[in-house]
C-alpha cells in the first residue's frame, strides 16, 4: 500500500506575514485560510506541482514558532529556481553541496560553496528564509524514491 506525505504542520510566528511570503513572494497556491476561533487559525498552501502542502497557523502545535527546520522543496533547475527567487526579491544562500556527500548537517557545517562537480542529483542546495526553507535540485530520482 502505497503512503504519501499530504501534509507538514509548521509552527510559525505572524501567521499573515508567512501566508504572504508564501502566496505572494513564492507564488504557492493557497488552499485553505480557516480563522476558526481566537487562538485557533488553519492556513494551508501547496507548491506549485506539489502534492505535499504545508499547513501553518495559530494553535495548531505546542512547538515553538519558527523553530521548524528546513522543510526542502526539490527543483529540476536549481540555477533557474536561484534566478526566479532572486526576481521575486526572496534573498537566497548558495548553491552549496556537502562536503561529506550528504546533506543535512546543522547550521553550516560541512558546506562547500558551489554547485556539485558532477552535477548529481541530490548534490546540490541552496536555503531562503522566512520562513526557513531549503531548495534541492533533483533531476532524477534515486530508485525507489
Amino acid at each position: 500500500m502505497d503512503r504519501e506525505l499530504e501534509v507538514v504542520i509548521v509552527p510559525v510566528s505572524g501567521v499573515d506575514r508567512v501566508k504572504a511570503f508564501h502566496i505572494e513572494t513564492l507564488g504557492f497556491r493557497l488552499d485553505a485560510d480557516l480563522p476558526v476561533r481566537d487562538g485557533y487559525r488553519v492556513n494551508q498552501v501547496t507548491p506549485p506541482g506539489s502534492a505535499c502542502s504545508i499547513i501553518f497557523g495559530d494553535g495548531l502545535t505546542p512547538t515553538a514558532p519558527d523553530s521548524h527546520l528546513g522543510p526542502h522543496l526539490i527543483v529540476t533547475g536549481l540555477e533557474a529556481a536561484l534566478k526566479d527567487l532572486a526576481a521575486r526579491g526572496v534573498t537566497v544562500s548558495g548553491p552549496v553541496r556537502d562536503g561529506s556527500g550528504v546533506f543535512h548537517h546543522a547550521g553550516d557545517a560541512e558546506r562547500v560553496p558551489g554547485f556539485h562537480p558532477e552535477c548529481v542529483s541530490y548534490g546540490s542546495f541552496a536555503s531562503f528564509h522566512d520562513p526557513d526553507g531549503t531548495l534541492e535540485e533533483l533531476t532524477q530520482r534515486a530508485r525507489g524514491r
